[in-house]
């Protein structure tokens, strides 16, 4: 199974640092932001750090095409400030350089949030904004769509709006689709019935367009439109079902990412969580993490 869960990314350390916690927790693939999500703060990627992550990677067989970037949550490209629109696809612009000069071949993006507008407008915007950012021949980057909660505003939550943001962009290729399992049961997915939801999921948009799944159970009752993530096995997802997904088939060459919460908001879960997905076995108790058991 390609698993990690999302890692942290430094100043000093860089690609090298967030390959060294994603191997502590028994990983083989890892996502990160390239700084904090909330704000634009940005500093160099050094090609040195880069070149020496690499070399590790071959060592210990983690292939770069696996990984993960996440774009911040600042980012929005359906917004209806205009400001705010332009700032947004400038700053993403920027983003999938800086991933391009790590070398990672995928981002993914929260499609946005459409305010004041209707949803409608608010698609044709990212539509719009991906075509202008996935026109330039100098990067390789593939964003992929994650799919939402559906909270507030945002776009993304049901397959139909997926499909119509893919159906604009006029580069295919540089085009794909994050499955969120905790964003997917809160949006009203039945979870449970995983081989319908890929039946359909194939049928609208393909197969071909999902490189990576988000491994996350839910606090939420199914279609609650809230997105709270809950650690595996402790939500209204369960063990079961998120186990038959990680396994699914269809699925084995696609990144899962973690991105459960961090136990009493300090002790990261991953290594336990991955763990239990391997054994396949539920580990009753992870919510009783210690700082003994982080190291």
């Amino acid at each position: 199974m390609i698993i990690g869960s999302h890692v942290s990314f430094h100043k000093d350390t860089q690609l090298f640092g967030s390959l060294e916690e994603a191997l502590s927790y028994g990983a083989n693939t890892f996502m990160f932001y390239t700084g904090a999500p909330q704000n634009t703060k940005r500093f160099p990627i050094i090609d040195e750090i880069t070149l020496q992550a690499y070399q590790k990677m071959r060592e210990v067989g983690i292939d770069l095409r696996h990984l993960i970037v996440h774009a911040p949550y600042i980012i929005n490209l359906a917004s209806d400030d205009v400001e705010k629109y332009r700032y947004s696809v400038s700053f993403l612009r920027e983003e999938l350089h800086r991933i391009d000069q790590l070398g990672i071949p995928f981002m993914v993006l929260h499609p946005g949030n459409y305010m004041k507008a209707t949803k409608q407008a608010g698609i044709l915007r990212i539509q719009k904004a991906l075509n202008e950012l996935l026109m330039d021949d100098s990067c390789h980057v593939t964003i992929l769509l994650e799919t939402m909660a559906g909270k507030g505003t945002e776009i993304g939550s049901s397959l139909e709006e997926i499909k119509q943001i893919i159906d604009g962009v006029t580069n295919k290729k540089r085009i794909g689709v994050c499955l969120d399992t905790c964003h997917l049961h809160d949006a009203g997915y039945d979870l449970r019935q995983f081989d319908l939801f890929l039946q359909q999921f194939d049928a609208l948009i393909g197969m071909k367009y999902v490189h990576c799944i988000h491994v996350n159970d839910s606090k939420n009752e199914m279609g609650s439109h809230k997105d709270r993530h809950e650690n595996i096995g402790y939500g209204k997802i369960g063990f079961a079902t998120l186990l038959s997904i990680v396994y699914h088939p269809l699925l084995d060459d696609v990144p899962k990412i973690l991105e459960t919460p961090y136990i009493d908001r300090m002790y990261p879960p991953y290594r336990r969580e991955i763990a239990m997905l391997l054994k396949k076995k539920f580990d009753s108790n992870l919510l009783q993490y210690t700082k003994t058991d982080a190291k």
